[in-house]
């Protein structure tokens, strides 16, 4: 039981229309709109998707429609008057799983308990939200490879023309993700398109920079075209292809680049040199774009600790140092694994053994670093920024995942003890630091500054990096894990 108002519940509304037959590979289409009443009392289908290869225990398959997938929940707070803080959750998956329906983000409580208004929507994945087409179907398809991010503009749009029935403030939107649903974020506050749909953002373990040229999202399309069994030359067979045929490339694309790949496997991403997204966000950012938007970003410590502990073994892996260097490389530091090793041992909170390299590396240049490049774009903005780092240890598998990704997010939703999320949090996570979060979050929501009872003055990050430690006691601290940040500083990232 939560202590709050009553909550109406709104499950599986269209935003826009069908993405199937004429519809696929094209941006979102406004919906259509319905006579009489309609049923809202189960969830819409998420967009197309293979099962979760590293599911937690007991996650159920997802029923998914490729006609019916552009839908969206609101959970909103019953508070009379209205004009109600909004907040508009973007899940996260890779950019190929994923749905608005997991028990972990459900906005009942996270309504009930702070009086707020909140929308979860789904988006296409995979091939279907990102396949760069451009070159081999023609101008009609330019935006091919970012329709996820357009889809998330059409629902965006929705909730300006429609929130205030369900009791929201169209003009005080925060719209929040985590991981890609993160990325997601990091990359609206890029897109020319965006200003003016949401006042503020929360970033949960995401980046302003996780895109790709025109020139490799070709090269990913064609691979794909392969797969598909297609030659390049009749791109157009694409359209009619059934779906699990497209799945089915898309899980062999997905396999072959965790074989490649020792971080977090990426092979969908969107594409910057485009219509909708011209220039990279993080550069975007830096020059003014949705400067008045006050942002919240933040990591967890051990973001990593999935990709090392969970990632299935190829035969061509290479010893663990030997996986840690390549991560290191890639990200631009070649030969650096020894002097990064000597700064970990000096810094408190990492997972002791011969995987701290390697889970260390992958949190740095996969999550932490890109959030401080973002909040460095963000320095002289008119907007405030706000800085945390979440270090409550998740129990699980002995430990041995610490602060894992996406521990922190049945926290913000007030849902650390549901079935989905007991694989993490046990029956152990601090539900007062559950109340400080998501208090925090939708205080950031209704005012733009995160407060709560119990958690010390949050001070805005600034040009001393102020940021919020955030576990069963939290408090405020100077530039942390500044030695690590340097390093990269000193590499040029």
């Amino acid at each position: 039981m939560i202590k709050g108002v009553m909550v109406r519940t709104f499950l599986g509304i269209p935003y826009a229309g069908s993405t199937a037959g004429k519809g696929r590979f094209l941006p979102p289409t406004e919906a259509i709109g319905w006579s009489g009443v309609r049923d809202c009392t189960t969830p819409g289908p998420a967009a197309p998707q293979n099962p979760e290869s590293l599911a937690p225990p007991g996650r159920k398959p997802l029923f998914w429609s490729e006609s019916g997938c552009l839908n969206l929940n609101i959970w909103a707070a019953d508070a009379g008057e209205g004009n109600l803080p909004v907040m508009v959750w973007i899940h996260g998956g890779a950019y190929v799983s994923g749905s608005n329906t997991n028990g972990i983000c459900d906005g009942a409580n996270l309504a009930g308990a702070t009086g707020t208004v909140v929308v979860s929507l789904n988006y296409r994945l995979g091939a279907l939200g990102f396949l760069h087409l451009a070159e081999l179907l023609g101008p009609e398809y330019a935006d091919s490879s970012n329709l996820a991010l357009l889809d998330q503009l059409e629902a965006l749009l929705w909730v300006q023309r429609n929130i205030a029935a369900f009791g929201g403030d169209p003009a005080n939107v925060t719209v929040f993700g985590e991981s890609a649903g993160a990325a997601a974020v990091g990359t609206l506050l890029g897109m020319p398109a965006s200003p003016g749909l949401f006042r503020r953002a929360i970033v949960q373990s995401g980046t302003a920079e996780r895109h790709r040229s025109p020139e490799d999202s070709s090269r990913i399309g064609l691979e794909f075209m392969a797969l598909c069994g297609l030659n390049p030359s009749s791109p157009e067979e694409l359209l009619a292809l059934p779906v699990k045929q497209l799945l089915g490339a898309q899980e062999e694309l997905v396999q072959r680049a965790g074989a490649e790949n020792f971080a977090v496997p990426l092979p969908f991403q969107p594409t910057v040199g485009t219509p909708s997204l011209p220039a990279p966000p993080l550069e975007a950012v830096r020059n003014g774009l949705n400067s008045s938007v006050d942002l919240l970003i933040g990591t967890n410590l051990n973001e990593g600790s999935f990709a090392v502990e969970m990632r299935p073994a190829f035969p061509s892996d290479p010893p663990t140092e030997q996986r840690a260097a390549a991560v290191l490389a890639a990200a631009g530091v070649p030969g650096g694994e020894e002097k990064y090793a000597q700064l970990l041992a000096r810094t408190p909170g990492f997972m002791a053994g011969g995987k701290q390299v390697l889970e260390a590396a992958i949190s740095d240049t996969v999550y932490r670093q890109p959030s401080n490049r973002l909040l460095d774009a963000r320095q002289g903005s008119l907007g405030k920024s706000f800085c945390y780092l979440f270090t409550w240890r998740s129990p699980a598998m002995g430990g041995k995942l610490g602060s894992c990704h996406a521990l922190e997010i049945p926290f913000v939703f007030r849902q650390p003890g549901s079935p989905e999320a007991d694989f993490l949090t046990q029956g152990r996570a601090p539900l007062g630091l559950s109340e400080m979060m998501s208090t925090a979050w939708s205080a950031f929501a209704q005012t733009g500054h995160p407060t709560a009872p119990g958690l010390p003055d949050w001070t805005v990050y600034g040009v001393d990096r102020m940021t919020m430690i955030l576990d069963a006691l939290p408090r405020m601290a100077t530039d942390p894990l500044r030695e690590l940040r340097e390093f990269w500083a000193e590499a040029g990232l």
